[in-house]
């Protein structure tokens, strides 16, 4: 029965998924006896000390959510990977729920809670009723950085909060330029406009950085939309209109099923509508850049480009393709062209692949042809 139970705690139980805190029960009217009688009769269950779900069914997600921040009490707030979960800035769920508390208070931890105290923790807000409180996007963010295990994985959500459409530029940096210590503070002065103007992952801000920047290729254009061919909208990772060249970077290592089917079909759409396709994974953009850059420039040349690739090093593998010729212009009938030389293992191979509208994923065979051209080839 619960005609015994005050309509304001019910009211508040509705909106915290079932669960209710002992001072709710008290400051609504209840006995401690009654709350007592309560959980002797099972009609209520112990979540934590002091924190009671009034149902007798599973401990969902989001009751354990809301018995977390009323058994952390005044000014608690989820934070973290948990707030992250509840921001949608993350499509998993947190092993350990993340809850942070004002500095000066003191919380007994609990098992599978992990407690933080902050003095920067924003404690006016009213949030929406039905939400736990949490921690905004940009304090979320910021945590995240900060407590981030390397580079990467911080650069990981700063790109996602953006991917998403969750933050903005001059929100985050205002946040981060608050907090006295933050890890990688000049690194993400780059980051942050980066992620704004569409480099959306840790792959595509090592691609943007490692293989295009360092390697002095022009840029290309990020997060270009397209219609496909069943009508949707979709977008390309990292479009180069001018050579009629798409580069499309997975940050899953291998694909299967659906996938290959879903890149197969994007590469096509890419052929008809652009022209040809590189797909680069982590391995080819982390651990090879170089070589990357290398397919990426004999590319470009073979579509027209005129520029130079430069090394990113002094053991840069991707400047001897800079001997590449660049296409001939069309001769005028004054200026007669002489035939070409025997074609060049490199260049061949890659107008060949590249001026058919192909797609190559990995960028060891230009490499390797590189390495075995002589130095007659590549004049």
């Amino acid at each position: 029965m619960i005609s015994d139970i005050p309509p304001r705690l019910l009211e508040q139980a509705r909106f915290q998924a079932g669960v209710v805190a002992r001072r709710q029960a008290i400051q609504a009217g209840m006995s401690k006896n009654g709350i007592t009688s309560k959980v002797k009769s099972g009609r209520w269950r112990h979540i934590y000390s002091g924190v009671y779900a009034t149902f007798t069914g599973p401990i969902t997600r989001g009751a354990r959510l809301w018995a977390v921040v009323l058994y952390a009490g005044r000014g608690a707030q989820l934070s973290y990977e948990t707030a992250a979960e509840v921001l949608r800035l993350t499509d998993e769920r947190s092993a350990l729920i993340h809850v942070t508390i004002p500095a000066e208070r003191r919380v007994r931890s609990v098992t599978g809670v992990v407690i933080h105290r902050s003095t920067t923790l924003e404690t006016g807000w009213r949030f929406a009723r039905g939400i736990p409180p949490h921690t905004w996007i940009e304090e979320t963010i910021t945590d995240l950085v900060d407590a981030a295990a390397n580079f990467d994985d911080a650069v990981g959500w700063i790109t996602a909060g953006f991917q998403r459409k969750l933050t903005g530029e001059a929100r985050l940096k205002a946040v981060m330029a608050g907090r006295k210590k933050l890890r990688w503070r000049d690194l993400l002065e780059e980051v942050i406009p980066m992620a704004a103007a569409g480099t959306h992952s840790t792959l595509e801000y090592r691609y943007d950085r490692d293989v295009e920047r360092a390697h002095g290729l022009p840029p290309a254009r990020r997060q270009v939309p397209f219609v496909k061919a069943d009508g949707s909208r979709g977008y390309r990772d990292r479009c180069y209109d001018q050579y009629g060249l798409v580069v499309e970077l997975d940050g899953k290592r291998f694909h299967g099923g659906d996938y290959s089917h879903r890149d197969r079909r994007r590469d096509n759409d890419a052929t008809v509508t652009t022209g040809a396709t590189l797909r680069y994974g982590w391995d080819d953009v982390a651990r090879t850049p170089c070589e990357t850059a290398a397919q990426l420039f004999a590319a470009l040349r073979a579509r027209g480009y005129r520029g130079a690739v430069k090394p990113c090093s002094a053991v840069c593998t991707a400047l001897p393709l800079n001997r590449i010729p660049a296409p001939a212009s069309p001769a005028s009938p004054a200026s007669p062209v002489a035939p070409p030389k025997p074609a060049a293992p490199v260049s061949s191979v890659a107008t060949a692949a590249l001026t058919a509208g192909t797609t190559l994923t990995r960028p060891a065979t230009l490499t390797a042809l590189a390495k075995s051209a002589t130095p007659a080839a590549l004049a």
